[in-house]
């Protein structure tokens, strides 16, 4: 089973418990580390999420990957907040980021450069503007290869 098959599986499997208890999937990844696999579960509510919600995430996903078997390998599962520098996967993440400091990459230079840390000022669905010291950026969002929010120190 492919790794994109494998995550919209087990995304389909957790997502009447994480809608049933407010909570927000942030991202699944399945991933090889050295010699070992690791299913990896970001989850989110509004005011943070914490262990215990985790834990019952962690349960819950637990059973229903022993039932359905869908993956063959062994691999670890790991439930967890998304943290501070939280990705933005989807459009929705990054319309809920706005006003907030980014980080961003892009799969090809855009202004001459392919990173860019600022502040998003917008997103329309199509081009993300983003304020960088002095200078504005507007950016079309196809070309955005990763989004994360970002800590200014």
């Amino acid at each position: 089973m492919s790794i994109s098959i494998i995550k919209s599986t087990v995304e389909e499997m957790v997502k009447p418990f994480i809608d049933e208890n407010g909570f927000e999937l942030v991202d699944v990844e399945y991933v090889k580390e050295g010699s070992n696999w690791f299913l990896r579960i970001f989850v989110d509510k509004e005011g943070g999420i914490d262990i215990d919600e985790c834990g019952r995430v962690s349960e819950y996903l637990s059973e229903q990957l022993d039932q359905k078997d869908p993956i063959t390998d062994a691999y670890f599962l790991e439930v967890s907040s998304p943290g501070a520098e939280r990705p933005l996967k989807k459009p929705e993440d990054v319309h809920k980021a706005v006003g907030k400091h980014v980080y961003m990459t892009t799969y090809e230079p855009v202004h001459g450069q392919k990173e860019f840390e600022g502040l998003l000022q917008s997103f329309n669905g199509e081009v993300v503007s983003i304020r960088e010291g002095q200078r504005n950026f507007e950016i079309p969002y196809a070309k955005i290869a990763s989004a994360r929010l970002a800590i200014v120190f």
